[in-house]
């Protein structure tokens, strides 16, 4: 349910924060060495509650004043980081009693009037530009404490400065949960800005984005390698759908299968050294492993029906993969030393795009009523559980690195576009505005 915090009184808000600030104290009281911030919250729960935090406008503490737009941009990108996080709720400014957010330090900061709003956390910052540098300053505050939990300063170039909010975000996660943030992670999707299917790269909240494709075709299906450094994907730039491997440093791009017939879906084995993918060279789609220079090294999925999609297990002694060998598409898993094959997923018609996270989990499509939504299911199996529900047709699901969030498709909106949540489906929030649609997400490493 969405508060908004201005039409409460003051007596209102700080009832509300009531029971919350005292977690805050029963943690500091048991646990001294909380003050690190380190257990602040579970990222493990099955529902995990936000933490309220305000963010004030940066303070421009150049002599000339300079770049005074930045007061707003670098605190609105640390607002969005910690809101896509799932658990944090930036608070609406009007609710501020102290607009411009006062000192920077404990010492000048009333902490009472964070509290009758209902904050629990503070952060303030400030900012120099000299020149094309740009130095910030921030600190995290606990509001029932009155107590800084994080102070850091970064350097960085005044274009850059995206990327250096992104590693503020980070620290700020890190320090109150104990885990890596996603900040500075990339996406790779497709995109028909230009009438054409073209694959795209950008920042995980959906900026900086730029084509890594020009083929004036159809590319689809890219794929991140473990190293974040080249990309695969199909494209009919020269007839049938073959994959192409590029380097993303160089923009080198390489045919890397071209055989006749099928040759889509791939996916890197965690070793970084092969790729699954299905091809049909020899008649039926079945999946197949080649190396870099694009030679067959195995067969691993043999079998009359056709079977796709193909993702690697973490220690990349499985794979699943979709089949319609019972009748329709359904989500198998192979042991890939042994070559057993056993069913995974019974509930639903049409099962697709299975994705095989770091924490053992798998996400898939599945179609119920008409519409695609997304799943997750054990890889050992047992039930699904649904994630999305009554928004349009929800597709092509992808992991974070940390198994802890999810990028999938929608047009829930009327286009497609790319969204994400948490990995138990909650904080559901559109990334993506670019022209057109955007589809087939890959999440890259940090």
């Amino acid at each position: 349910m969405n508060m908004n915090l201005a039409s409460f009184s003051k007596k209102g808000i700080a009832h509300f924060s009531f029971i919350r600030m005292w977690v805050l104290f029963l943690i500091f009281f048991l646990f001294p060495g909380a003050a690190s911030g380190r257990i602040y919250i579970d990222v493990n729960a099955p529902s995990i509650p936000k933490f309220n935090i305000a963010i004030p406008d940066f303070k421009n503490l150049g002599v000339d004043k300079k770049h005074s737009e930045f007061s707003t941009k670098m605190p609105g990108v640390i607002s969005n980081d910690l809101d896509l996080s799932g658990y944090f709720n930036p608070m609406d400014k009007e609710a501020f009693l102290d607009e411009k957010g006062g000192a920077l330090t404990a010492e000048g900061i009333n902490f009472k009037d964070w509290s009758v709003i209902g904050a629990e956390l503070l952060l303030t910052g400030g900012y120099t530009c000299i020149g094309s540098r740009l130095e910030v300053e921030i600190r995290l505050f606990d509001v029932f404490w009155g107590r800084q939990i994080l102070g850091r300063r970064a350097l960085g170039d005044i274009s850059g400065y995206r990327h250096l909010m992104h590693r503020l975000s980070n620290e700020i996660i890190l320090i109150l949960t104990g885990h890596n943030g996603i900040s500075l992670t990339k996406l790779a999707f497709v995109g028909n800005a230009t009438g054409k299917r073209e694959i795209y790269v950008c920042d995980y909240d959906g900026y900086n984005v730029r084509p890594i494709t020009r083929d004036k075709s159809i590319a689809i299906l890219p794929r991140w390698s473990l190293d974040g450094k080249k990309i695969v994907y199909n494209s009919y730039k020269h007839g049938g759908p073959m994959l192409y491997l590029k380097n993303i440093a160089s923009g080198n791009v390489r045919l890397l299968s071209g055989r006749s017939g099928l040759n889509i879906g791939a996916c890197w084995a965690p070793n970084g050294k092969e790729i699954a993918l299905t091809m049909s060279h020899r008649g039926n789609p079945d999946i197949f492993t080649i190396d870099l220079k694009g030679k067959i090294l195995k067969q691993l999925v043999k079998h009359w029906g056709i079977d796709v999609s193909p993702a690697f297990s973490p220690d990349g002694d499985k794979i699943a993969f979709v089949s319609n060998r019972s009748g329709s598409p359904q989500i198998y898993i192979m042991d890939i030393e042994n070559e057993g094959v056993e069913r995974l997923t019974y509930e639903g018609r049409y099962n697709t795009s299975p994705s095989w996270s770091s924490r053992n989990q798998i996400a898939f499509a599945s179609m119920k009523g008409g519409h695609f939504d997304i799943y997750t299911i054990d890889a050992v199996g047992g039930r699904s559980r649904r994630l999305t529900e009554n928004m349009g047709n929800n597709e092509a699901p992808c992991w974070s690195p940390d198994g802890r969030y999810m990028m999938f498709s929608s047009n829930r909106e009327g286009r497609y576009h790319i969204y994400i949540m948490n990995a138990n489906g909650q904080n559901q929030r559109r990334i993506t505005s670019k022209k057109g649609e955007q589809t087939a997400p890959s999440w890259a490493p940090e």
